[in-house]
């Protein structure tokens, strides 16, 4: 059992006789008390998907429920679910856009490296790897030599995800961005 420390995003708890995935963790360290961080996890009901956010101390022991992880391709979007195909069996995976609001902005047809994550054999999310490449759609144009300064511009990706990128950057580029701070890497 591990520490609530220890808890990563899309990871599934058992927590109150329900399982939840857990989306977001927000870390606080209070004034005043010696010692113990405070860890605000939004969790997600994998059955019923109701949210639910929890406060939890460092030293907190959560219990991990049983879940799999199978590696997929992104297929294609039907109405508001987005379809990824298992790359061994080729199984067809329906996630609600709404419950992978924060993936679908780094997920298109070329990205590699995504993971279904199964819990009592329905999935309940994606996780992404810890790079994407996408192209820019839209950016002001790239100035000359600029890649000198540190200043940045907003571009647009086939995604709609906006990121920062260096001046010298121009529309039609492909990106590396980091899943975890959607912040620009460097050229694909």
């Amino acid at each position: 059992m591990p520490k609530a420390s220890d808890i990563k995003k899309n990871t599934a708890i058992e927590f109150n006789n329900s399982v939840y995935i857990i989306k977001d963790i927000e870390r606080s360290v209070p004034q005043g008390r010696a010692g113990g961080s405070l860890y605000r996890m939004r969790m997600y009901d994998v059955v019923t998907g109701a949210k639910t956010d929890e406060t939890f101390k460092d030293s907190d022991m959560l219990s991990l429920a049983d879940l799999i992880r199978r590696n997929v391709m992104f297929s294609y979007i039907d109405g508001e679910e987005y379809v990824f195909m298992d790359n061994e069996d080729y199984t067809p995976y329906n996630l609600n856009k709404e419950s992978i609001a924060d993936e679908v902005l780094f997920i298109d047809e070329n990205t590699q490296g995504l993971q279904v994550v199964i819990v009592d054999g329905a999935p309940v999310g994606v996780e992404l790897p810890t790079s994407v490449d996408l192209v820019i759609t839209e950016t002001d144009p790239s100035i000359k030599g600029g890649s000198a300064t540190a200043r940045t511009k907003p571009a647009i990706l086939t995604t709609g995800l906006t990121v920062q990128v260096p001046e010298h950057i121009s529309t039609g580029d492909k990106i590396r961005v980091n899943t975890t701070e959607k912040k620009f890497m460097g050229r694909a």
